[in-house]
């Protein structure tokens, strides 16, 4: 049996339909929840729902009971992933399931991404369970763009201070399809254990390209303002911006800046067996 964790987040559904796409069977599959009574969809298709609370540790017990293959889809609390982590992870090893696949961030253990240190903290106690796993180090979501377009929408700008940096964005759609690739995998072949794939999309776009797709998905005139970081920072906080939120946006400019997300390596292609999803029919369909 494969079981997803946070299978009623975005994430976690399209990788139980892309299972299913790859003919596992529904009843071999278990959606791990926080929250059962979100899932019923999922029940009424067949597949098995268990509370697995990332902070209950008995939960996740149960939850694992007779899983060969889990998925760990990273916790959504910045700050609070690390013990979350660890208590997927320990419950795994009790439970004994065969394989561990866990969705981290690009380059983990050497990048400067704001990101970084909490997956490559719970990478680090992956290790150390002495599981057989695999590492999905997921590059950044297009659909990550839809609130930067809804601000264009209105204002015709794009305001950023990642200057010429790139980003190889894919779907959450092609990221949740490679996951299914490697747990499908993994629930037949082993000897995937130890794999670390560095997960991005075929193009690399800078922000003249992305105010250009808005301005195309939209239908007027966007441009692309970039500013240096300490402007950037100004801006945000004559917008009424939270500290924190502003330390987060100028913080992963920066990192854009630097190149830590403009990866191109073909490995997302390669493990679903199509390219990638072009950013501008991601923001077309969430436009």
């Amino acid at each position: 049996m494969i079981a997803v964790t946070a299978a009623t987040g975005q994430l976690g559904r399209l990788t139980i339909d892309a299972l299913l796409e790859r003919h596992v069977p529904a009843n071999q599959i278990v959606a791990a929840v926080r929250t059962p009574s979100k899932a019923d969809d999922l029940a009424a298709r067949g597949i098995e729902v268990r509370e697995a609370d990332y902070t209950k540790p008995e939960t996740l017990a149960s939850a694992f009971d007779g899983v060969e293959v889990v998925l760990l889809i990273s916790g959504s609390e910045v700050g609070s992933r690390v013990p979350q982590h660890a208590n997927v992870i320990n419950a795994a090893k009790a439970t004994g399931v065969k394989h561990f696949v866990y969705t981290s961030a690009p380059h983990a253990d050497t990048t400067t991404l704001i990101l970084a240190p909490e997956h490559k903290a719970t990478e680090a106690l992956i290790a150390e369970s002495g599981l057989n796993s695999s590492i999905l180090r997921n590059g950044w979501y297009s659909e990550n763009y839809l609130p930067t377009l809804e601000t264009a929408r209105q204002s015709g700008t794009v305001l950023n201070s990642a200057g010429a940096g790139r980003v190889a964005s894919a779907a959450r759609s092609d990221y949740a399809e490679a996951a299914a690739a490697v747990l499908a995998t993994a629930a037949q072949d082993p000897s995937v254990a130890g794999r670390i794939y560095e997960v991005t999309g075929d193009v690399a776009w800078n922000y003249d390209d992305l105010a250009a797709t808005i301005g195309k998905v939209i239908g007027r005139e966007v441009v692309n303002q970039s500013v240096s970081a300490d402007e950037h920072r100004s801006l945000l906080t004559q917008a009424g911006l939270p500290a924190a939120a502003i330390d987060f946006v100028v913080g992963l400019d920066g990192n854009t800046a630097e190149g830590t997300l403009g990866e191109v390596n073909g490995v997302l292609a390669g493990l679903i067996g199509h390219p990638s999803t072009p950013i501008e029919e991601t923001l077309r369909a969430g436009a």
